[in-house]
C-alpha cells in the first residue's frame, strides 16, 4: 500500500472512530434527560406519610416522608429524592433553609443538605459531645437520634451537644428531640420525650415531670412545642394533652377544657372522639389562632376563647396530622399519615396536594 492509499485509509478510520465516540456520547445525553424526565410526576406520590413541609425563600416547597425521602414541588411538578439520590436517609424530621438559599433536612440518621443540585451529608452520631452549649453558635438545629443531646451545625461543624438532664424516672422515655420553636426574645425551645428545655444563649433551663407539674398516674411523653407570638408556651403531650406556660403559671389546658376522657389513662391509650389527648403537633396561624394535631381526634383550634374541632376528610378513617405548616401566604397545610395534604381555607379543608 502506497503512501496515499495508507493516508486515505487513515482518514476513513479516523472518521468512524469520531462517528461512533460521537454517537455514543448523544446516547448518554438522550437517557439522562429521559431519566430526568422520569423522576418528575404531576402529582404527589407519597403514601407514608408527611412529616415535614417547608416552602423556601424562591416559593418552592419542600415535602419530607416518613420513609420515602424528599419531594420538591416547583409550581409545575414533583421531584423526588430519596438514599439513592444521596439523602442520609428516607425518614425526614425536618426542613429548613439557611442564609445562603441551602435547605437542610433532618433526617432520622444525619443531616443533609441540597445545594447546585448535589447532597452533602452530616453525620450525627460521632461527634465530641460538648456540654458547654455557648461555646457555639449557628441557627441550624438537628435532632440526635434517641440519645442525649441535639445538633447544632456553626457553617463548618456538626456541634453535638449534651442536656443537662434531670434524673429520667421513666426507662421507656428517651432525651430524643421531638420538636423545636424560638420564641420572640430568641430562646430556642427544645422538646424531647421525658423533658423540656430552652436555651437562651447562655443558660439550659430544664422543664421536667416536677416542674411542669406532672401527676404521679401521668407520663409525661412530650411531641410537640410551639412558642407563640404573645409569648406563651404551648407543650403537646402523648397521653395527657396539652400543657400550657404563661408567665411562671403552668396548666393542663386540655384537662382545663374538659378535653380529657374521665377513663382516659393518660398514657397513651386511644382518645375517644372530641378529645385532646395526644398532640403530634402545634402551630400558630395568622390571625393568631392556635391549631393542634391530634393522633387520633384530627384538627382542633383555639381562637382564645372556644375550642373548635374539625375533620379533615370524612372519608379519612384515620385523620393523624403529623405536621402543620403555615407558608409564604400565611396558608395552613396539614400533613397527613396517609400522604395527602390538605389546606384550611377559612372555614374547612381542601386537598392541596
Amino acid at each position: 500500500m502506497n503512501k496515499k492509499l495508507k493516508l486515505i485509509y487513515l482518514i476513513l478510520i479516523l472518521t468512524l472512530n469520531f462517528s461512533c465516540v460521537e454517537k455514543k456520547s448523544t446516547e448518554k445525553e438522550v437517557n439522562k434527560s429521559e431519566l430526568v424526565r422520569t423522576s418528575k410526576a404531576d402529582t404527589l406520590k407519597f403514601t407514608s406519610g408527611i412529616r415535614a413541609i417547608f416552602q423556601d425563600s424562591k416559593g418552592n416547597y419542600w415535602f419530607g416522608s416518613h420513609n420515602e425521602g424528599v419531594s420538591y414541588y416547583n409550581g409545575k411538578s414533583f421531584e423526588y429524592f430519596t438514599t439513592n439520590e444521596g439523602l442520609s436517609d428516607n425518614q425526614i424530621r425536618s426542613i429548613q433553609e439557611d442564609k445562603n438559599g441551602k435547605i437542610w433536612f433532618g433526617t432520622a440518621r444525619g443531616v443533609s443538605v441540597y445545594d447546585k443540585g448535589k447532597f452533602i451529608n452530616y453525620s450525627t452520631n460521632t461527634n465530641e459531645p460538648k456540654y458547654e452549649w455557648n461555646e457555639t453558635n449557628g441557627d441550624l438545629w438537628f435532632y440526635a437520634g434517641e440519645k442525649d443531646g441535639i445538633n447544632r451545625f456553626d457553617g463548618i461543624t456538626m456541634n453535638y451537644l449534651i442536656f443537662p438532664k434531670p434524673k429520667n424516672e421513666n426507662p421507656d422515655n428517651s432525651y430524643g428531640v421531638t420538636d423545636l420553636s424560638k420564641d420572640n426574645d430568641g430562646k430556642v425551645w427544645i422538646a424531647t420525650y421525658a423533658a423540656l428545655f430552652n436555651y437562651d444563649g447562655k443558660t439550659v433551663n430544664i422543664f421536667d415531670d416536677k416542674n411542669l407539674k406532672i401527676k404521679d398516674n401521668e407520663l409525661l411523653h412530650i411531641r410537640s412545642v410551639l412558642a407563640d407570638s404573645k409569648g406563651r408556651i404551648w407543650i403537646g403531650n402523648n397521653g395527657i394533652g396539652v400543657l400550657l406556660m404563661e408567665g411562671n403559671a403552668i396548666i393542663n389546658f386540655s384537662e382545663k377544657n374538659n378535653l380529657i376522657h374521665p377513663t382516659s389513662t393518660r398514657r397513651g391509650d386511644k382518645s375517644e372522639a372530641g378529645t385532646l389527648e395526644h398532640v403530634f403537633v402545634i402551630e400558630e396561624d395568622s390571625e393568631g389562632n392556635i391549631w393542634f394535631g391530634d393522633r387520633d381526634t384530627g384538627a382542633w383550634r383555639y381562637d382564645g376563647k372556644t375550642m373548635t374541632n374539625y375533620p379533615i376528610n370524612n372519608n379519612f378513617s384515620s385523620p393523624m396530622i403529623w405536621t402543620i405548616y403555615k407558608d409564604n401566604n400565611n396558608s395552613l397545610l396539614f400533613g397527613l399519615a396517609d400522604g395527602n395534604i390538605f389546606r384550611f381555607n377559612g372555614k374547612s379543608f381542601e386537598k392541596q396536594f
